[in-house]
């Protein structure tokens, strides 16, 4: 699991790679990965948008930008968490995201970004 804190909000993540749904013999490996954000501010807070940087070891990124987190806009208040799974393809079997949250303050509207960890894409075998 990866941590990182900005501005009073905690983004962890957590991967799993899922041989169910990859077929490595056709360049595709499926990964799984669940965001928990945790919020240490005295504010309630919303997460408005999201802008991923993901990676293949074979030198292609892509950029994925967009309102919320599947299909939600998840309202986060002090000392809450809210949870998601979602999914991300890679042509190779190694990769990596990282990316940003645009977030606002109920309180007073103010708009921040906090970041995502870089965290690693990795089948299990490529590691043998």
């Amino acid at each position: 699991m990866v941590t990182k804190i900005t501005d009073g909000v905690k983004i962890s993540v957590e991967t799993v790679y899922q041989p169910e749904y990859s077929n490595p013999a056709n360049s595709h490996f499926m990964f799984a990965y669940k965001i928990t954000i945790e919020n240490l501010t005295d504010y309630t807070v919303q997460l408005m948008r999201r802008h991923w940087y993901i990676f293949d070891s074979n030198g292609t990124h892509r950029e994925v930008e967009g309102e919320g987190v599947v299909g939600q806009q998840p309202v986060i208040d002090p000392g809450e968490t809210h949870e998601y799974v979602s999914g991300c393809n890679l042509t190779t079997e190694i990769g990596s995201m990282k990316g940003t949250y645009g977030m606002t303050r109920l309180v007073d509207g103010v708009q921040f970004e906090v970041n995502i960890p870089e965290f690693q894409l990795i089948s299990p075998y490529r590691l043998n």
